[in-house]
Formats: C-alpha cells, sequence, structure tokens
C-alpha cells in the first residue's frame, strides 16, 4: 500500500516543492513526514476521508510545505505551482479543502442542533425532508402556522448558537 502512494505521489509532492523554494531532499522529508502524520491520524481513529485519498494527501504536504516556509522564514507569498501534475493536485488541494471546511460547518450545526430543545430538533430535522410542510405538521401533531412559527424560531436559534461558536 505504501509502495503505491509512493508511486503515484512522491512526484507530485517532489515537484511542488522543488518548484516551490525547496530540494529534492526537503520534498523526501515532507513527504515521509506527511506518511507518518497520516498514518498516526488513522491509528488514532481521526482519519475520515470525504475526498479522494491523493486529493487530501497533497492538501496535507502542501500545508505542510507552506508551514515549512513560514517558519523557516521564506516567503510563501510567491509559491506557484509549475509542473502539470501539482496543477491537477492543485484542483484536488481546493476541492479537498472545501469539503473540509463543509465537514467542519456541518459538525458544528450538529453540535449546536444537538444542545437545542427536542421540540427544536425534532421541528428542524422534520422540516428538512423533501416532504411538503402540511404533512411534516400533521406527522409532529400541530398546525400547519404553529409548525411554520416554531420552525422560523428554531432556525434563528440554531443561527445564533452557529454564531456564537464560530
Amino acid at each position: 500500500m505504501l509502495e503505491g502512494i509512493y508511486k503515484r505521489l512522491s512526484r507530485k509532492v517532489e515537484a511542488y516543492v522543488t518548484g516551490n523554494g525547496g530540494n529534492t531532499e526537503e520534498a523526501a522529508d515532507l513527504f515521509q513526514d506527511t506518511i507518518i502524520d497520516l498514518f498516526h491520524q488513522a491509528k488514532a481513529g481521526k482519519l475520515i476521508l470525504t475526498c479522494p485519498f491523493d486529493a487530501f494527501f497533497l492538501m496535507v504536504a502542501k500545508r505542510k510545505w507552506l508551514n515549512i516556509l513560514k517558519s523557516s522564514g521564506k516567503s510563501s507569498s510567491r509559491v506557484t505551482i509549475s509542473t502539470d501534475d501539482v496543477s491537477i493536485g492543485e484542483d484536488s488541494f481546493r476541492q479537498a479543502e472545501l469539503i473540509a471546511e463543509q465537514s467542519r460547518k456541518d459538525r458544528i450545526y450538529r453540535e449546536q442542533l444537538a444542545l437545542m430543545s427536542q421540540r427544536c430538533q425534532e421541528i428542524i430535522k422534520a422540516t428538512l425532508t423533501r416532504r411538503h410542510q402540511e404533512e411534516v405538521a400533521a406527522d409532529l401533531g400541530v398546525s400547519y402556522n404553529y409548525l411554520r412559527k416554531k420552525k422560523s424560531e428554531c432556525l434563528d436559534q440554531l443561527i445564533q448558537q452557529v454564531r456564537a461558536v464560530q
């Protein structure tokens, strides 16, 4: 498995590092550090992929390289992508970053929803279905007008809680 990862991604990491102020040895170190970090995350049960592994790996390597540049005093403002192999990865980096950000937001919403009253949780979850609101009101044993009013109040509360956390 490691050999496959190495074959698929080592050239891309090397091209990125050498094209952005580094050398081959630094690229090899970065690749190894990235592998080790992901291994530790997986071992601890904290590695949850919501995008292709290659895109995630390249995003982690890119972030680690930018941190190395920053901590060493080298400028990261002139970082560019100079090869086709890595430019493909750049789209994957962006996709992975967007997915990671959306996952973070989803987690915050779920955590804040869990802190709300049982009734608000029930109303919000029920109204997120694709069914007509009249059906949802009937299922919950409330009037349509009550459901609309309570849903609005609950969503306002949820939004306020999420804003307070962010």
